[in-house]
């Protein structure tokens, strides 16, 4: 009897994983689109290079460039890299930052990077998201969903978090996420995006981590019912990626991303 029990259970157990795989999750979605970084170079149909000077937001210590030294596709991967270029903290750094603004922009939907983190206090990559109406109403009015943010001084945590103007800017809907493989393995980064909330999960999107879902919505707290396009950047140093300093002597490092997807509902 207890023999068939025990196999009863791990038969009823096996149908319940089965009903819980990323599968069962992804059925009710397809692809709209993908970047899988397969090219020679950064297609710019997908993204454009942002070009600005050291220190324009959160006293960022990087100047974002288009230069081969720091961005490259390679195995079906792309490298931002973040390189220390002189003696200077502010400016004595370069980097990439990608935006598919005009070009790329969805609502609603699975949305997710697959990504590995680089090495090294100092280090700020993110992978997110701005309402595309940023330049008429500004930020941050027009929504930021922060799909992942890591900041090197505390190593192996991410963190999601959303802004609006109810908040005015302030992190309260944050959360940080352990996750001790984070610069030594790739993992997906994602949110799935209703008119109802907004999930942020790791790895599949029945592995939730973090909603945010105001229960009455407005102008204030739910930007999140138009377009928005993708970014993905790698700063140096700043308000809080230079919070507790900056190594000088860990340059080059480099954010990897395998993908970026776009799921919509059938």
């Amino acid at each position: 009897m207890l023999k068939n029990t025990a196999y009863l259970l791990f038969v009823i157990g096996l149908f319940l994983m089965s009903c819980n795989t990323p599968k069962k999750v992804y059925k009710d979605y397809k692809l709209v689109w993908s970047d899988e970084f397969n090219g020679n170079s950064v297609d710019l149909n997908n993204w454009s290079f942002q070009l600005w000077k050291a220190g324009r937001v959160n006293n960022e210590w990087q100047k974002y460039v288009e230069d081969t030294s720091n961005y490259k596709l390679k195995d079906g991967k792309l490298y931002i890299t973040a390189t220390k270029t002189g003696k200077n903290e502010r400016g004595g750094y370069t980097s990439t930052r990608l935006s598919s603004y005009g070009k790329k922009e969805f609502k609603y939907g699975l949305i997710e990077f697959r990504a590995k983190m680089p090495k090294g206090r100092g280090t700020w990559p993110a992978l997110w998201m701005l309402g595309s109406n940023i330049k008429e109403v500004g930020w941050p009015s027009g929504g930021e969903i922060d799909i992942m943010e890591y900041v090197g001084f505390q190593q192996d945590t991410t963190h999601t978090n959303v802004h609006t103007k109810y908040q005015s800017g302030k992190t309260d809907f944050h959360k940080a996420i352990p996750i001790k493989t984070a610069e030594e393995n790739f993992h997906t980064y994602g949110i799935t995006w209703s008119e109802d909330k907004i999930e942020f999960y790791l790895d599949t999107p029945n592995n939730v981590i973090n909603t945010y879902a105001p229960k009455i919505k407005t102008l204030e707290n739910w930007p999140f019912n138009k377009p928005f396009f993708l970014i993905m950047n790698f700063a140096v140093g700043g308000s809080w990626g230079g919070k507790k300093g900056v190594d000088e002597t860990i340059w080059p490092q480099s954010m990897i991303v395998d993908y970026v997807r776009v799921y919509q509902k059938k």
